[in-house]
């Protein structure tokens, strides 16, 4: 299917390449923290590992050597900065269409049956225990970043505490990854290769599990007056 072999090695022989097509995984990179921060399913860490891989294939050229001569790596330290700069700006937006289009955002059917509910009931708690705190907090939370980010506009956390906390608790943890991850990532391969057995199954009961619970909230709704 779309001539790609569905295997371990095609899967690495398919990524190799974009290891020395910065431009492109830059551009990557940005969409998908775009993507991600606006609550699309699309795990903000599963892209950062993604990326860091195919950095570290570009630093192994004996490995996976470059399609034409000349061709230069991705850069990791320039990966981590783009990096940082998509998901901090990305979660500057959140927060802006928060603190002017909130207000409105939260009335329509969209956010009411996207979003309102369990995570909804979340961020607030949160905002009640830690108060601008939780803007941190919300960076290391997947799942609930794009209604707690959304969340800190419309409650009125001031920008530069938002920037201030958002931004130092971005700047921990992904350049963090990112640079662990195209360092070290041929180790974190390895490893893989003999636990993958152990994530397929953990995968197999996290998707059964939220299954269930997506049943068991459609129930409650629905018999709810």
């Amino acid at each position: 299917m779309f001539g790609i072999e569905f295997t371990e090695a095609g899967l690495l022989n398919f990524f190799a390449p974009f290891a020395y097509q910065p431009f492109q995984v830059y551009t990557f990179v940005i969409c998908f923290m775009f993507a991600s921060s606006f609550g699309l399913p699309i795990p903000e860490e599963l892209t950062l590992i993604s990326v860091g891989l195919v950095a570290n294939m570009g630093l192994h050229p004996e490995i996976y050597p470059p399609p034409f001569p000349n061709a230069e790596p991705i850069s990791v330290p320039t990966l981590c900065i783009v990096a940082f700069l998509a998901v901090f700006i990305s979660d500057v937006v959140v927060y802006l269409i928060g603190k002017f289009f909130g207000a409105k955002i939260i009335k329509t059917k969209f956010f009411q049956k996207q979003v309102a509910g369990a995570s909804w009931d979340k961020v607030n708690s949160w905002f009640q225990r830690f108060g601008g705190w939780a803007c941190g907090i919300f960076r290391f939370t997947p799942g609930i970043r794009f209604p707690g980010h959304l969340s800190c506009g419309l409650l009125g956390i001031p920008f530069w505490k938002f920037c201030l906390i958002d931004g130092l608790a971005a700047l921990i943890s992904v350049p963090t990854q990112v640079y662990l991850i195209s360092t070290y990532g041929r180790i974190v391969l390895s490893y893989l290769k003999e636990i993958k057995m152990y994530i397929l199954v953990a995968a197999g009961v996290a998707l059964v599990i939220w299954l269930i619970r997506k049943v068991y909230l459609k129930n409650i709704s629905r018999t709810s007056p």
